[in-house]
């Protein structure tokens, strides 16, 4: 099931949003080595410059067949062979890969959607221990020329991580 107003707008628009190398770069996405995943792929603007960093193989997941092969264009004119990328429904069905076999999820502008807590337990759930989930969103305190309603963007303190599993808590209250 598509997460509500998830709709992307023109690709070119999308692009003056983000500068996804620098973004990537700072989530750290060169110390991933045994895998990293992308939830809501959507241009392939993050997947490209991951992959180029990653160590380790890179998958990227996004509901939309456009989405999916508009990154597919990319990853190909980049050369890269470490990528995954597959059109599945990873909130409705998971995302199909084993407990604890990467080091690295992202969700990138996508916890929005009705069931955000099912899936940052999914990325939790693919991690390794000492394995790091990383999130970006639309700011919830500003109207932005685009992105979700205020009223469902999350805050900042609906989810609080810690250093270790244990320690994670998860707020769905909006």
């Amino acid at each position: 099931m598509k997460g509500r107003e998830s709709g992307m707008p023109d690709e070119d628009y999308w692009g003056t949003f983000f500068n996804p190398r620098c973004i990537v770069e700072r989530l750290d996405c060169a110390e991933s080595c045994r895998g990293l995943v992308e939830f809501g792929c959507g241009y392939g603007h993050f997947t490209v410059p991951a992959a180029q960093l990653a160590k380790g193989q890179v998958i990227a997941f996004d509901i939309e067949a456009a989405m999916v092969a508009a990154t597919k264009a990319k990853v190909e004119a980049a050369g890269l062979s470490i990528v995954i990328i597959e059109r599945r429904d990873f909130v409705g069905e998971g995302c199909g890969l084993k407990d604890s076999s990467v080091d690295h999820a992202m969700l990138l502008n996508i916890l929005h959607i009705d069931d955000s807590v099912g899936l940052l337990s999914e990325a939790f759930r693919l991690l390794v221990p000492g394995g790091k989930v990383s999130v970006i969103h639309w700011r919830s305190d500003l109207e932005t020329p685009r992105g979700p309603s205020l009223i469902i963007r999350p805050r900042p303190e609906q989810s609080r991580v810690g250093s270790d599993r244990k320690s994670t808590r998860l707020n769905s209250s909006h």
